[in-house]
């Protein structure tokens, strides 16, 4: 039996009128024209509020924010919304005709709420008290439901049969946990344009702090995650100032020596989410007469791990269990020999790298999968060799991962 999954990146917004036509070009997550309507509406409720309420204190990046945005900014648009929806939700509804969603996607919108498993239209009424929010949102299916099935037209585009079922989907996230077999206990850290630490938890978690943002994963579990803005693109614009390619800046930051002799880059290039300082720009500390295009390129590598070691600390420190399993390296990022070594050395653990880096398609194929065969999800992920990959042992550094840390902290303030 063949099966179809959709996942796609979080938070985004896709806004259609009530005849089901798009709006407007989609907002992605990582938009931050919302950080003034985020603040706003962090100010109506108070964090510890929002944190109880949806699991997550609002960022610009969170749906809910954009659709403040769109009303403030695009009125006319606003006012014709008849259905608002994720990016993997509008590709589902591509597919089958449905407006359906899954728990874990819709915990990274700012209204929906995990421990509760239910919208918070209260929430939304915060953006407006007389749009019919209820009428306008996508029903939220449990991990393993049928979303639909393919129409014909969805059939003969993708050269599937009519009528073929289409699983829940999920947001890129809770799908890389899939793809990964993660369990509890472990701990993945992606490594893209952006980066993001999450681990699947057996308890939903609220930090008013909004450090952490206490989704659901795809499974009927819990993922609390840290996400931030600044991951390969820091090491990709070192790279282009050096007149390198990826693997040249990998052989010239594993030249140098661990610490770079006190060089510290702050990585916060396009602003950031974690901390929120979506005006912030980067900082490079500690600069010298003898600073050298080694301590330049390891200094943009140590910047990014050091950021998102700071998100693991953040979970560690809520209560989720990170250190009873492996610790895996996803993204681009993975690719990369310097980032795989360095933070296993800062990290002070050993990092596992999946053979298969297209973590996310693997775990949407893992819902089709239940859903075809009837397999629970673990046993898919075994089948397929899911957990199987290459380890970065940490390595000798003339500094240590703590020293290296505690100058990283000192430097973003």
């Amino acid at each position: 039996m063949v099966a179809v999954a959709v996942a796609a990146q979080q938070h985004g917004l896709v806004v259609l009128d009530g005849q089901g036509e798009v709006l407007r070009p989609a907002k992605l997550w990582n938009d931050t024209e919302a950080a003034e309507d985020s603040d706003r509406l962090v100010a109506r409720l108070g964090a510890t509020k929002w944190a109880e309420a949806c699991g997550s204190v609002p960022v610009p990046a969170f749906t809910i924010a954009k659709l403040s945005w769109l009303r403030r900014c695009e009125p006319d648009t606003f006012a014709r919304i008849g259905h608002v929806l994720l990016p993997h939700d509008w590709l589902t509804h591509c597919l089958t005709n449905r407006f359906v969603t899954d728990r874990g996607d819709a915990s990274g919108t700012g209204y929906w709420s995990p421990r509760g498993d239910r919208y918070r239209i209260d929430l939304l009424e915060l953006v407006d008290s007389d749009k019919d929010w209820a009428g306008a949102l996508p029903t939220v299916l449990g991990p393993w439901d049928q979303a639909g099935s393919l129409t014909a037209e969805a059939a003969n585009t993708l050269g599937l049969p009519v009528g073929t079922p289409v699983a829940a989907g999920t947001g890129d996230n809770m799908a890389g946990a899939l793809g990964t077999g993660l369990r509890p206990g472990e701990v993945a850290i992606s490594v893209g344009t952006s980066g993001t630490v999450f681990a699947p938890s057996e308890q939903p978690v609220q930090d008013p702090t909004g450090a952490i943002a206490g989704f659901a994963d795809a499974t009927g579990r819990y993922l609390p995650l840290v996400c931030t803005l600044n991951a390969t693109l820091v090491t990709a614009a070192i790279s282009r100032l050096l007149s390198v390619d990826h693997s040249g800046l990998d052989d010239l930051a594993l030249a140098a020596p661990s610490g770079c002799d006190g060089l510290v880059l702050v990585p916060y290039l396009v602003g950031e989410r974690t901390p929120n300082r979506p005006n912030a720009t980067g900082t490079l500390e500690g600069i010298r007469s003898d600073v050298s295009r080694e301590l330049l390129a390891r200094a943009a590598f140590e910047g990014v791990v050091c950021s998102l070691l700071e998100g693991l600390d953040a979970l560690e420190a809520a209560g989720v269990p990170t250190r009873t399993g492996r610790l895996v390296l996803l993204g681009g990022g993975a690719r990369s020999s310097a980032y795989r070594q360095i933070l296993a050395t800062l990290a002070s653990r050993p990092v596992t790298i999946p053979y298969d880096n297209e973590i996310v398609s693997a775990g949407a194929a893992v819902q089709a999968a239940v859903l075809a065969t009837g397999s629970g999800p673990t046993e898919v992920a075994e089948a397929w060799d899911l957990r199987e990959g290459e380890t970065a042992a940490p390595g000798t550094s003339s500094a240590t991962s703590g020293e290296v840390r505690r100058r990283f902290a000192e430097a973003r303030g």
